[in-house]
């Protein structure tokens, strides 16, 4: 070893003994850092074309396995130990919106679920600000369905409209079936809430409501995709853009560790479950033979990826490095 490195060394040594000195020093007059206890709010920006894709993270809910009627105990706890997941009878779920800014006009696909199904939800309004989105230039709430976790942020607590100045976007099918006072009479206690939520969150809007149809522009860039099972008027949406697209397929899938690789295991709060798994597997074939990238309210935060098959099929998330290129 040479005279320079060996001086080198004793100097880093010396330097490092003085920090420590110094820190031993200090004794335990500093208070530590504080523990965080709480997530930074979710947002996520990808390109589409020259459409902007912010992906905001409303919270996440628990879904029970029993849920998944066709589901069976040794498979479920397989594939959560094949995910590193915890085993049990539980399955988390994300809870995501979407907004897209076309630079003439700003829409937000589904706004969360507010704290009508608990408080692990209700950070949309959040994400919004730390994004930098004012609530009152959104143009447009497109709802993918009427169930809670997607509209239930739509309204505020005391019945007034989240976004003042926005028209509601939604299937004819699946408004007519939420609003209607003979389905809420008719249904089942268990379902009663569901109803309650849809009515309470969407009757602000209900002057101005658009009842849109199949394969129906919303806005340039924003064109509907009928998805039928899981409500009477599932509904997803190709974003477009140049030559990219982003399919926001909504609910097709609760449950990736689960649907995908058993696209045939429906959840029971589809109203139709047959059709819903026809839905599904149309979705996935689409995305699969088309190359689509996806967007799901229900896939792991960002909830942006592809689908491939691989034993049933498989989720591949979109690596964050190739969504957005740097100005």
């Amino acid at each position: 070893m040479d005279f320079r490195r060996r001086q080198l060394l004793k100097a880093g040594f010396a330097a490092g003994a003085a920090l420590a000195g110094s820190a031993l020093g200090a004794g335990r007059s500093e208070a530590a850092q504080p523990k965080a206890a709480r997530q930074v709010p979710g947002i996520y920006r990808i390109a589409v074309g020259d459409i902007i894709v912010t992906a905001i993270l409303d919270g996440y809910v628990n879904l029970g396995t029993n849920m998944f009627p066709d589901a069976t105990p040794d498979e479920v706890e397989r594939l959560q130990r094949a995910s590193f997941a915890p085993t049990g009878d539980t399955v988390r779920a994300s809870v995501n919106c979407f907004v897209v800014n076309t630079g003439d006009k700003l829409a937000i696909i589904d706004a969360g679920g507010r704290d009508f199904l608990g408080p692990t939800m209700g950070d949309m309004p959040r994400g919004l600000a730390a994004a930098g989105i004012d609530p009152a230039n959104v143009d447009v709430v497109i709802a993918t369905h009427m169930h809670p976790d997607h509209i239930g942020g739509i309204a505020t607590k005391n019945g007034a409209a989240a976004f003042a100045n926005a028209q509601l976007v939604v299937c004819g099918d699946d408004w007519d079936f939420w609003m209607s006072p003979d389905n809420l009479n008719n249904a089942a206690e268990v379902a009663k809430p569901f109803f309650h939520a849809a009515q309470a969150a969407a009757t602000p809007y209900a002057k101005t409501v658009r009842k849109i149809g199949p394969d129906e522009e919303v806005i340039p860039g924003i064109r509907s995709v009928p998805l039928p099972g899981h409500t009477p008027g599932h509904t997803g949406y190709m974003v477009s853009s140049g030559n990219d697209t982003l399919f926001v397929w909504g609910d097709i899938v609760h449950s990736p560790m689960l649907q995908f690789p058993h696209p045939n295991w429906s959840i029971a709060l589809d109203t139709s479950p047959q059709k819903a798994i026809m839905t599904r597997r149309k979705a996935f074939d689409m995305a699969v033979t088309d190359r689509l990238l996806v967007a799901g309210m229900h896939l792991p935060y960002p909830g942006i990826g592809h689908v491939v098959r691989s034993n049933g099929f498989r989720f591949v998330p979109a690596d964050w490095v190739y969504t957005l290129q740097a100005p």
